[in-house]
This record gives structure tokens, sequence and C-alpha cells, in this order.
């Protein structure tokens, strides 16, 4: 059993996290014409934006409450109302989720009641859904608030049915923060290669990875998972659910319409990449496609390349659980060992880890447990750069925020391919590190001496003595 360390520092040095509510504004730009508002200052949503157009290279709606000074102390419950009717009237959105941040939090609003107060106000807009979601910055992680937003989103939007099939190939899939658009794309592939149709929820591959449109603007999200599209979520064969922070919503989504579930931890690697393709052959009762017996004889292949760079190294990861967890399983599967892991916040796949211990902490926590266990690569996303380079190791960027490479957000981890490709990244990482696991070159007693120095020099005098001690004339 995993132990999981908890935090004791009064404050975090070098933060690792990113807040619950861009968790929460990130699972809302998954749906399509949506607006996520953050009830808060207009710093917390400023700050956000910009992690979010650098990450993704994106035009990113984002709106706030705009609390201020006077809104902070008195109470700002008009601003919610108010804002949501702005954004009604002059985005007409489909969607708006309403997310707390530490200072409403703090204040005590209670955006659920904001939201009713809003619709007894403002009838005329009751085709627009409005969710009201608990995502202060104070506690939880990215992958938290994203988890809170799609279970709020499910249990409102979602309608009870018993139609369980009526779709014949319709399969559901909650996908959770660790896959990017690339994964995304991949694992539609994967679905539709075995004769089914994927709905996810969200869909940040289709709203956040390009769009050219005759429109100069849109204030809300192009592309993404339609609202109507949960209407239907009751009338698939099944659902996938791929990351444990997704199991809640995951459990809410059964109860309401009794679709069978199938839950994956991750994606990373041949064991978990196998556990997904019976299902899937389950689920359609068609074989695995030629093409992914060949995606995964390749990965094999990889397995047994890069085993000499992967094999017993030691990986120092620092990401949200769900994504700690697939790294480190994926490092296991090689025969190397995660020797320092740090989680941004807690969550479900902290307990399953392969590893002695976890510490939710920071990135000074992560530099700290590396030196000392003589970590020889990183994992970890931009805020992790400084500290590899601190270290001199090198890095694999994943996760959120990704701001000093471009097309970051688009790579491609899980699959089979995706696998084989990360093996490759991984190995050509570990061997940029000083050739850490090469052969040391040896040098023969036998090379070119300096013309005043003797060929009698015995070999316990070299740096690699091998043979017996004898001169030589």
């Amino acid at each position: 059993m995993t132990e999981i360390i908890r935090r004791k520092k009064a404050m975090s040095v070098n933060p690792l996290k990113a807040s619950q509510p861009v968790g929460g504004s990130l699972a809302t730009l998954g749906f399509d014409r949506a607006m996520p508002m953050l009830h808060g200052s207009q710093g917390c949503t400023a700050f956000a934006k910009v992690f979010f157009v650098r990450h993704f290279r994106e035009p990113i709606p984002l709106q706030s409450t705009a609390m201020d000074q006077s809104s902070s102390v008195m109470g700002a419950d008009d601003n919610v109302i108010e804002g949501l009717k702005t954004v009604a009237e002059k985005s007409k959105p489909d969607l708006i989720t309403v997310l707390t941040t530490g200072l409403s939090e703090t204040q005590g609003t209670d955006v659920k009641r904001c939201v009713k107060e809003f619709r007894a106000k403002y009838p005329q807009y009751e085709n627009v859904a409005v969710v009201a979601v608990n995502t202060p910055d104070f506690s939880g992680c990215l992958e938290s608030g994203y988890a809170a937003t799609i279970t709020e989103i499910i249990d409102e939007l979602v309608p009870e049915s018993n139609k369980v099939g009526e779709r014949k190939r319709q399969v559901n899939i909650l996908a959770g923060p660790m896959l990017t658009p690339g994964d995304l794309e991949h694992l539609r592939d994967i679905i539709e290669w075995f004769g089914l149709r994927a709905v996810f929820v969200p869909d940040v591959s289709d709203s956040l990875d390009g769009h050219l449109t005759d429109a100069d603007f849109s204030p809300i999200t192009v592309g993404g998972t339609p609202l109507a599209e949960l209407k239907t979520l009751g009338e698939a064969i099944a659902t996938l659910v791929v990351g444990a922070s997704m199991n809640k919503a995951g459990d809410i989504l059964e109860q309401r319409t009794h679709v069978p579930t199938y839950r994956f931890d991750h994606l990373f690697g041949i064991k978990a990449m196998d556990a997904l393709m019976m299902a899937l052959t389950t689920i359609s009762g068609n074989k695995v496609p030629d093409r992914l017996e060949r995606q995964r004889a390749q990965l094999q292949d990889a397995m047994v390349d890069t085993h000499f760079m992967l094999g017993f190294l030691r990986v120092a990861i620092a990401a949200d659980p769900d994504q700690l967890n697939a790294f480190a399983h994926l490092v296991r599967e090689m025969g190397g060992e995660t020797v320092a892991a740090v989680a941004a916040g807690d969550g479900p796949a902290l307990a399953s880890l392969p590893v002695e211990s976890v510490k939710i902490g920071d990135l000074e926590d992560m530099e700290q447990m590396a030196r000392e266990a003589k970590a020889e690569l990183i994992i970890g996303n931009s805020h992790a750069v400084q500290t590899a380079e601190r270290l001199h190791l090198p890095i694999l960027r994943c996760g959120f925020p990704l701001y000093d490479v471009v097309g970051g957000y688009q790579k491609t981890f899980i699959g089979y391919a995706g696998s084989r490709q990360t093996l490759f990244d991984l190995s050509n990482l570990a061997l940029s590190n000083n050739h850490a696991h090469e052969v040391p070159v040896y040098r023969s007693i036998y090379g070119q001496k300096p013309a005043n120095e003797s060929f009698t020099q015995p070999l316990e005098a070299t740096a690699h003595g091998a043979y017996p001690t004898h001169a030589h004339s």
C-alpha cells in the first residue's frame, strides 16, 4: 500500500499545482458554445487565461464576476446574478459554469442559491444551462476541479433514463484531464476502428486544438461536445471512464442511466491497452482490428529496443494524481523505478501508485527528493524545467501548463502508438544524460604516449586496471 505523505509546509515553494478553478474552466471548455465564469476578482480570471492561452495557443473564452473590495466585504451575490445575465444576453452560450475561487469561498458565497435567484429574476434565459461548482483554489488541484465540474454537469444536465442500447454503436467516454487533445483524437480513432461511435464528455480535442472559422471572433467555445449529446448518454451501450478522478462522475452517470461502465485508471503501456482492447471487443462483438495488432507488435519491439536505457532508470515525477499514476506504471512496466513521486493534490489514483510513498507537495519537494534519491530523469510540466536544470537532468514535459514549447498540448501519450513514442522520448532523454547507462570507455595501456613517457608504466597505475602487471620494452 502506497504511503501518502501530506503537506506540512506553511507555504508552497515553486508551486506545482494549477488551481481547481482552472480545472473547472478546462472541463467547461470541452463543451460546444460554453463559457466558464469565475466568481472572484478579475486577477484570478486573468491569471488563468494567461496559462490557457500560452498552453493551447488559442483564444480562450473566460469571464469573471469582478469582485472588488466593496463586494468582497458587503457581499457579491449581485455580481453573480448580473454577470450571468450579461453573459447570457451578449454571448448567447448554451452552457455557463459558475466556478468559485478562494476569494468567494472565503466570503462564503452560496453560488447554487445565486443561480436559483438568477432563474427567478430572468426566466427569459431558461434555455441557457447554468451549472454552479464549488472549486476553491486553496484546496485540491486542476484534476479535482475538473472532476467536480464534470460531476456537477452530469448531475444537472443528464436526464434519468432506462434506454440502454437504443443507440447500438454509441460509447460514452468520461475523459479525465490527463488526456491531451492528441490523446482524445487517438482514442476516438481506436473506438471507431471497432465500428463504434465515441461521445466524449468533455471533448477538448475539438474545441482547443485549432479552429479557422469565417467569423472574426467567437465569445464562446467553438467545437467540443454539444449539450444535446448529454441527453443521449443513457442510450449508449457502454461508458468508458478514463482516470480514477472521474469515478464519481461515472457512478452518477451509471445510476442515472444504467449504462454499464468500464473503468481504466490510465491507458499508458501494453497492459492497460490490452485491458481496453478486451473491453472494446466485448462491447462491439468485433475482433481487434489488424492495425491495432500491428501497433501492439510495434510497441513490443520498442520495449525490447528501449529496455537497455529504461531498465533500472531512476525517475522523478511531479504531476496531478492520474497522470502521476500513469507514468509511474509505464516506468515500472519497463523495469525503471520512480524514486521521487510528488502529487499536486490528493486523488483516488494515489492509492494504486507503484511506489512506496508519494508526497502531496510542490516542486521544491520534488527537487529535494530527486537529489537525495539520485534521480536520472524528470517528468513534469513547464514549471519543472528550471528544477531539472538545477539538477542537471533531462525532463519529459507533460501536463499543464506547457508554455515553453509549441504543440505540447497535442502530444499523444496513450495507446500502443502513443506509448511507443513515449518510450522513445524517455530513452533519448536518458541517453542525453551523459550516457548514464552505457559501458565506460576502456583505454588501453598501449595507446600513444607522450615522447618523454616510458611504455614500462605498470597497469595498476592506469584508470582501468584489468590485467596482471608486466613491462614491455
